[in-house]
């Protein structure tokens, strides 16, 4: 394969391709090609409006490919003509979609990766059970044709039902009563796997992880909070990099998410895991990813620890010995709460409003020196004009959100309310 030029092979969807397209702008930097698969839910002509445009990140992408589904049975055919035509030096899952069949293509190829393993479990809640048992709640997954029927002990309420293979909190509910949990139970496909565990208490946390060659080299730990409290579901409404925790409570997390991927067998890339830390400084693990996390956690850490991670995810996926710093600010992203309606407009006094979702662009966060002022860097809009905002039942349902960072000793939650206020999200009710 010398005489083909050099390449790494990316897997993802348009909104994710977009939000980490430095990605590709460092690969070509480097001097590789950067292919990309994406699934049938990306739009191409969107796609190639951006490849086209040559001011838009996307323009770095060399090649794309689009398979029919997201599975090792769909990619593996679609990237054969793509591995005799360049010397893929590396393999990566954008978003969680293709992590299985990214993680397979790795190991196949004798690249760096989390492992064809790993990257199943990652894809499964149930499999994730039965790998770290001593990290799960009470669990039992229920088959399709015992759904109707199926019965909880009143002991074991309140308890949440979970498709084993969805994200983005789809399909997650609290039940309470019977009468909840079979209503809830027949919301899932009957192709899906169907979970109901016993609900978790205590604070909402995920662990964000560098691997390499089996070793943690770097950990970092996200304060979370979700609509939990006011609703029957888990949507995501704030992300808080580093969380401001006692030492004791960041390492217990730390060390927990150390041991599940140890058991889970991650030997290289980036991982994304959830937990709950109860009150009793017990770790129960929600579900663990091999892959970027969501929203915009990597632009929070950049924020927090002054350096982009999309190089070091490239040297993680190329087999460069790589590093990373900790946290010197601490960063936000707030989903603001709106209004039920259409939308029509989204303002902020002083603060720059971007729409990824009508030109797939993303701004650019500048980390600031560790002692300066708070400052609010963007409002970003996750919906396009016209949709109708309602209740915030997953993360699709969300409408804008504020990023925010200040000093680590700064009060965190009075620079958001204070940035918050500018805020006016504008509908047609």
């Amino acid at each position: 394969m010398a005489h083909h030029p050099q390449a790494v092979l990316f897997m993802g969807d348009l909104v994710v391709l977009a939000r980490q397209a430095r990605l590709f702008t460092e690969t070509r930097r480097r001097g590789l090609a950067a292919l990309v698969v994406v699934s049938a839910q990306t739009d191409m002509e969107l796609l190639e409006q951006a490849r086209a445009d040559r001011t838009h990140p996307l323009s770095a992408l060399t090649e794309v490919v689009q398979v029919p589904e997201a599975n090792v049975a769909s990619v593996t055919p679609a990237v054969q003509p793509l591995l005799r035509r360049y010397d893929v030096q590396g393999v990566m899952s954008v978003g969680e979609p293709f992590v299985e069949p990214a993680g397979v293509l790795a190991d196949t190829l004798g690249l760096p990766g989390p492992g064809a393993k790993a990257a199943s479990i990652c894809r499964n809640k149930l499999l994730q059970r039965f790998s770290v048992p001593e990290f799960s709640p009470y669990f039992e997954a229920v088959p399709a044709k015992q759904r109707s029927d199926f019965r909880l002990p009143e002991e074991r309420f309140p308890a949440v039902v979970k498709p084993a293979g969805r994200f983005y909190s789809s399909g997650v509910r609290s039940v309470s009563t019977h009468g909840e949990l079979v209503a809830a139970l027949s919301a899932v496909e009957e192709h899906e796997i169907a979970l109901v565990e016993a609900r978790a208490r205590g604070r909402e946390f995920s662990v964000e992880a560098l691997v390499q060659g089996d070793e943690v080299i770097w950990s970092g730990v996200n304060a979370k909070e979700s609509n939990e409290d006011v609703s029957d579901y888990f949507t995501e409404l704030s992300h808080t990099c580093p969380a401001d925790l006692p030492s004791s409570e960041e390492e217990a997390l730390v060390e927990a998410n150390r041991e599940v991927l140890r058991q889970v067998g991650v030997r290289d890339g980036i991982t994304h895991a959830e937990y709950r830390l109860g009150d009793d400084g017990g770790v129960v693990l929600m579900e663990v990813a091999a892959r970027l996390p969501g929203d915009t956690i990597t632009f929070l850490w950049e924020l927090a620890t002054g350096q982009p991670i999309e190089p070091v995810l490239l040297d993680l996926a190329l087999g460069v010995p790589a590093d990373y710093p900790q946290p010197r600010r601490r960063s936000r992203q707030y989903f603001l709460p709106h209004p039920h309606g259409a939308l029509a407009d989204v303002t902020a006094e002083g603060i720059e409003v971007s729409w990824p979702t009508r030109d797939n662009r993303w701004p650019v966060f500048g980390p600031l020196d560790a002692a300066a002022p708070a400052t609010a860097h963007s409002v970003l809009v996750g919906r396009m004009p016209g949709d109708v905002l309602g209740d915030q039942v997953d993360s699709g349902h969300r409408s804008a959100s504020l990023l925010i960072d200040a000093p680590l000793d700064a009060d965190l939650d009075a620079e958001t309310e204070r940035a918050a206020e500018r805020v006016e999200i504008v509908v047609d009710p």
